[in-house]
């Protein structure tokens, strides 16, 4: 993908996969990476800060004679999800707007032009 993601983006991404369920890293970034370039080393300081923020909490399970930590999503990054999916819809509306003026403006130079 060509365009940077910020890290509120990121947080807003993870936030959503816990929405779904409790899991743990390897699987939030194994569902990011169908969608978006993201890699583990990127993802964990994101599940951290989100754990520090009370967004998300953690918890171990037992997993083939060791610990897997698991996330969830907290009732404060509920809130939080929402308001990062009002103001991405109002982000991408107005980028919307831009890249649309622009195709239409294109199109007037050239009906001008004819």
């Amino acid at each position: 993908m060509a365009f940077k993601i910020e890290s509120n983006l990121l947080d807003a991404c993870a936030l959503a996969i816990l929405k779904r369920g409790d899991t743990y890293g390897y699987e939030i970034t194994q569902e990011m990476k169908k969608r978006i370039a993201v890699s583990e080393s990127t993802l964990y300081p994101v599940l951290r800060r989100l754990q520090q923020e009370q967004l998300c909490r953690t918890y171990d399970r037992p997993c083939r004679g060791r610990n897997r930590r698991y996330y969830s999503i907290t009732e404060k990054g509920l809130e939080q999800l929402t308001e990062y999916r009002r103001q991405w819809n109002d982000y991408k509306t107005a980028i919307e707007v831009l890249l649309e003026d622009a195709k239409a403006d294109r199109k007037e130079r050239d009906d001008d032009d004819e």
